[in-house]
């Protein structure tokens, strides 16, 4: 009998050709019901996209129908993965729906549309190309090709944004390296954002400084401090010193220009390594996805955690500022560490709090 035949073996006589014959109609017989049953729970919804689903793959299964109409089987499945958002397994049932038949349309349209879902763009191009080059006139074919190439300016676009914020990054640290300046972990961004220093085409820094009334921890903000500055410059430029009536919480009217003196707390804490210096200055931009910095990977950890430390004696270390002093003088303390921005503490010298402060008595509240 033919159901005794070994896989690939011819029948040896007529009973089992006409055997083999009858049992193959069977199949495709079914195949093609089972075709038609998926194709109508397709078009019940997505809750019976899994039926359809198994009556594709049963019908596949019985590996009776041509590689035309094989390829319309895979096709079909493919598309109900698409629906379901199982892409990658819907790329692979377009594959193969394309090399059963290298003319079916439909079997292109859903490899591109997979291909985009997963974002491989150069395979979409590949499959949408193959595709037009068989079908030019297909308009859902064109319309993907549009879309891939608007895709493709937008990333091209996107890649040299990217680049150019790497750049920038990487030359703010080499400049803040090549001046002997300590990088730490940003502090008081709830006050400030997300500021930071840029350089201008003569190569000299910019900075965005914070100012703090260490008494009642207020604030002013210096958006352009150029390294070449001295304080004297800013601090006579600081409205409230000059003319106006004092602030309310200056209920001693101590807070006169020529009382002010400014000071930086001796650094204590950690210096940041390249890699997270990097990270911190592409903050905000569209390169803040990268991970890997390359040839600066190995340079990455360069500063060890006692880089900087503190003067272990549970206290603030206050250093004076010099105001006929430039910011680059004072950055380049070897105890200053700058925590993201500069950041200089205000007291007046007529006020009831600056003994206090002196002494060392008081500290930046956490």
């Amino acid at each position: 009998m033919a159901l005794w035949l070994e896989p690939g073996s011819e029948p040896e006589t007529q009973r089992e050709a006409d055997d083999l014959a009858a049992i193959n109609a069977i199949k495709v017989s079914a195949a093609v019901e089972l075709k038609e049953k998926g194709n109508e729970y397709v078009k019940m919804g997505k809750k019976h996209y899994s039926d359809a689903i198994d009556c594709y793959t049963r019908a596949i299964n019985q590996k009776a129908l041509s590689d035309a109409e094989s390829s319309v089987l895979f096709s079909n499945r493919a598309h109900v993965n698409l629906q379901l958002g199982n892409y990658r397994r819907a790329l692979l049932d377009a594959e193969q729906a394309i090399k059963l038949s290298p003319t079916y349309a439909k079997a292109y349209y859903r490899a591109v549309k997979a291909s985009l879902s997963l974002k491989l763009l150069a395979e979409a191009e590949s499959y949408c190309q193959k595709g037009l080059e068989q079908f030019p006139d297909n308009e859902e074919l064109k319309k993907l090709f549009s879309q891939i190439s608007l895709q493709k300016s937008e990333n091209e676009l996107r890649e040299a944004q990217v680049s150019k914020a790497l750049s920038a990054a990487k030359k703010l640290v080499s400049a803040i390296e090549d001046r002997g300046i300590k990088f730490g972990k940003a502090m008081f961004q709830e006050l400030t954002g997300v500021k930071k220093p840029m350089i201008d085409k003569d190569n000299i820094l910019h900075w965005p400084v914070l100012l703090l009334y260490a008494e009642v921890m207020s604030s002013d903000f210096i958006e352009d401090f150029c390294e070449t500055d001295m304080f004297s410059a800013h601090l006579d430029m600081i409205s409230f010193f000059i003319s106006f009536p004092p602030l309310p919480w200056d209920r001693e009217n101590a807070y006169k220009r020529e009382a002010i003196e400014l000071y930086y707390e001796a650094a204590s804490g950690v210096r940041l390594s390249k890699k997270d210096s990097l990270r911190y200055f592409l903050e905000g931009t569209v390169g803040s996805h990268i991970e890997s910095f390359d040839d600066d990977e190995k340079h990455a950890d360069e500063y060890s955690v006692n880089d900087v430390n503190s003067n272990g004696q549970g206290r603030s270390k206050w250093i004076k500022v010099n105001e006929k002093r430039t910011l680059y003088d004072v950055l380049r303390e070897p105890n200053f560490l700058i925590p993201g921005i500069p950041v200089f503490y205000v007291v007046s010298a007529k006020s009831s709090f600056y003994k206090k402060f002196k002494a060392g008595k008081w500290a930046p509240p956490p």
